[in-house]
C-alpha cells in the first residue's frame, strides 16, 4: 500500500503555503514526515504540477525530503495519481493532501486498517464519507484497481481535480466503507488555506513541537482544551471542499 501526497505550492487564499515554516520546517516536511510514521505504507510519493511555479516545491521534495515526486496537470490530480501507483505493486493506494500538516498518524491507521479488514472488504474506505474528525486528518485509501478505473472513465472535471468522488459518488459499483469517531469533532478546522488557519497551526507546533516531535490526535486535543480561545481562531472560514 503506497500513500500519495497531492500538493501544489499554494492556493488563491494562501500562495505559497505549502512551504512556509512551521517549527522550522517547510509545511511539506511535516506532511511528508508525519505520513512516513504510518504503519502499513511501503512508499510517500508525491504528486505535483507540471507548472513552473511548482519547481521549487518538486526540487525540494526531491532533493532534500527525499521523496519521489509524480508530476502531471495541474487540475487533472487523478492523472498524477493514476501516473504515482502505475507500474506498482500496490493493491491501495492512500490519498493526503499537502494541506493537512496536523494530519495524525494514529486517526490515518484506522482508516487503513478498516480497509483492509478481510472480512468486510472495501474498495474505498475514508473518515470523511461522514465527517466526525477535524477538517484536516482526512484520509482515504483506495483500491488501485478503483483509482485506475476512475482514471479511464471519469470525465467531469470535478471528479479529476479530486480524485475520489467517481468512486464515492457510485456506491452501488464500489464498496465504501466508513471510519467515525465516537466523539463528533467535525466543527474543528485544522487544514491549511487561509491565514487564519496558519495563525492556528502555527500556535499548535509552537506548543507541541519543541516537546513531543511526534504528536497525535490527543496531544492536539489536549493543547486546544487548554487553549480554548484558539478555536475561534479560524472558525469563520468557509471550507474549500469535501476532504481536506
Amino acid at each position: 500500500m503506497v500513500a500519495v501526497v497531492q500538493a501544489r505550492m499554494g492556493s488563491t487564499r494562501l500562495p505559497g503555503k505549502v512551504m512556509r515554516p512551521l517549527a522550522g520546517m517547510p509545511v511539506i516536511w511535516h506532511v511528508l514526515e508525519r505520513v512516513s510514521r504510518i504503519a502499513g505504507l511501503s512508499e510517500v510519493i508525491l504528486a505535483t504540477s507540471t507548472t513552473p511555479r511548482d519547481d521549487e516545491l518538486a526540487a525540494y521534495v526531491s532533493q532534500v525530503a527525499k521523496v519521489r515526486v509524480v508530476r502531471g496537470p495541474e487540475f487533472d490530480v487523478l492523472d498524477r495519481f493514476a501516473g504515482a501507483v502505475r507500474g506498482l505493486a500496490s493493491d491501495a493506494v492512500v490519498r493526503f493532501t499537502a494541506d493537512c500538516p496536523l494530519l495524525c498518524p494514529s486517526v490515518s491507521a484506522r482508516v487503513i486498517q478498516r480497509f483492509s479488514q478481510p472480512t468486510t472488504p472495501c474498495d474505498y474506505a475514508s473518515n470523511t464519507l461522514t465527517r466526525t474528525f477535524p477538517r484536516g486528518l482526512d484520509t482515504e485509501v483506495i483500491a488501485t484497481a478503483a483509482l485506475l478505473a476512475a482514471h479511464r472513465e471519469a470525465t467531469d472535471p470535478y471528479d479529476r481535480e479530486h480524485v475520489t468522488p467517481f468512486v464515492w459518488r457510485h456506491p452501488t459499483r464500489f464498496r465504501l466503507c466508513g471510519v467515525q469517531d465516537q466523539v463528533d469533532r467535525s466543527g474543528y478546522r485544522w487544514t491549511l488555506d487561509t491565514e487564519a488557519d496558519y495563525d492556528l497551526i502555527a500556535r499548535i507546533y509552537d506548543e507541541l513541537y519543541p516537546v513531543v516531535r511526534g504528536f497525535d490526535y490527543e496531544e492536539i486535543l489536549r493543547c486546544l482544551e487548554a487553549h480554548p480561545e484558539w478555536a475561534t481562531i479560524n472558525h469563520h472560514v468557509v471550507p474549500n471542499g469535501r476532504v481536506g
